[in-house]
């Protein structure tokens, strides 16, 4: 009877330690740090289609687990090998496995932010949207340059440029080239509401041509935003007098020659869609990516009578406007001599 009572004792004391040991064990595997320990935070980029083999390969291949047995043993008892979600992740710095398990299972991705600005070309375009996404940039040229897709969208393989406002933007790394151009299509129409079509009707311009008029607005007055709604207003004034725009970066976007300072008879003499002193009316696509702040300054333009601006010869940024061509040769003189002056060719 004695040893039975013995044994039993041994029995259960045997059985604490071990329940003990493994609870222990447990807490650890489930608590203690075992990600990026004493390191830094980083994130772990989980592509579309990868499996948890593929995890695996890439949190060994960082060095972000410090206890892979550990780390595998939880990811088995939450059944995340079979609920691998792609996305961007933020391990922090000492994360216990359940948290990163956890968030790896939920999809609880860190967003990227997407920005764009200074675009002209549409070739451009793909690269700088897809730079920090999962999404191809060769995948994504292809749906632009698309006449059935861009058509979808109410625009053609050239104006399709003008459905992309230059913004910073919150989305997950594994957006879709195809969700991509629909977020792009989104902010577009939240940006046109009914006051602002008005606006644009007012013009007897449709949200396409706003965008044209606004690209060559800021391609000429790229410094100086608070002017933006002046010069808007002298081409509406061109353009309702059946005047042509005669605006230098349509014809250096339609040579592609950026760098051309000074714009010539031979440049003007250049046939081509963008040269705005042989053409009428405005241009047939964008020649970058107009801003907010420059398509509301085509909405908003200032009421005058100028129809004549050249830079200022102080190189302020800035120009002097003319009602008649007589005082436009006065201030073209100044800004030429200037030039001379400062040997700019």
């Amino acid at each position: 009877m004695f040893k039975s009572k013995k044994l039993l004792a041994g029995v259960i004391i045997t059985f604490s330690i071990l329940l003990a040991t493994f609870s222990f064990y447990i807490y650890q595997v489930v608590k203690t740090p075992n990600l990026q320990v004493d390191k830094q935070d980083t994130y772990l980029y989980i592509p579309t289609g990868a499996t948890y083999e593929t995890v695996l390969d890439s949190i060994q291949r960082k060095d972000i687990v410090h206890d892979i047995m550990s780390f595998r043993l939880l990811a088995k008892m939450l059944d995340y090998p079979e609920t691998v979600k792609p996305g961007r992740y933020l391990i922090k710095k000492d994360m216990g496995n359940r948290d990163a398990l956890l968030m790896l299972r939920a999809g609880r991705q860190s967003p990227v932010k997407l920005t764009f600005n200074n675009i002209r070309l549409k070739e451009e375009l793909a690269g700088r949207l897809t730079r920090n996404l999962e999404a191809d940039s060769a995948t994504f040229n292809q749906l632009i340059t698309d006449k059935e897709v861009v058509s979808r969208y109410g625009f053609d393989t050239t104006t399709i440029m003008c459905m992309f406002l230059p913004n910073t933007y919150e989305m997950y790394w594994n957006t879709s080239a195809e969700k991509l151009l629909e977020r792009m299509y989104k902010e577009y129409t939240s940006y046109w509401t009914e006051e602002r079509l008005q606006k644009a009707k007012d013009l007897n311009f449709t949200p396409v041509q706003v965008s044209i008029l606004a690209s060559i607005v800021q391609a000429e007055q790229a410094q100086k935003a608070d002017e933006r709604p002046k010069v808007a207003g002298l081409y509406i004034n061109r353009l309702r007098t059946g005047m042509p725009l005669q605006a230098d970066p349509t014809l250096v976007f339609g040579l592609r020659n950026f760098g051309l300072k000074r714009i010539l008879k031979v440049h003007m003499d250049v046939d081509s869609p963008y040269n705005t002193y042989r053409n009428t009316g405005l241009p047939p696509g964008p020649i970058n990516l107009p801003s907010i702040s420059s398509l509301n300054a085509v909405l908003n333009y200032e009421k005058h009578d100028y129809i004549y601006m050249c830079a200022k010869e102080d190189f302020s940024g800035y120009h002097n406007f003319a009602v008649n061509y007589s005082d436009h040769l006065k201030n073209a003189r100044l800004y030429q001599k200037a030039l001379n002056a400062a040997n700019i060719k």
